[in-house]
């Protein structure tokens, strides 16, 4: 018992540790400029993914990740859905 309890910790560990597994899915708008978002992680992120997006627009990261919120600057006004992790 004991050694298949160290099997399946050592096969897991890497899973729950993964941060893609503790993030969170905003939908929101992002309007032409600076945007900033309130990511509802509690700690700083360490990427997000783009999930979504209903029109032509590029945006990149205004700031350095923060535990509050993730700045964004888009050139175009778009709705997103983003992977925040």
């Amino acid at each position: 018992m004991s050694l298949l309890q160290t099997t399946w910790s050592s096969a897991l560990s890497p899973l729950l540790k993964n941060p893609l597994n503790n993030g969170i899915l905003l939908q929101l708008p992002l309007l032409n400029g600076a945007n900033i978002i309130n990511h509802k992680l509690g700690r700083n992120p360490q990427g997000y993914i783009i999930v979504d997006q209903d029109a032509s627009a590029s945006f990149y990261r205004l700031a350095p990740f923060n535990h509050l919120t993730l700045a964004l600057n888009s050139s175009a006004n778009v709705n997103v859905s983003l992977y925040v992790f």
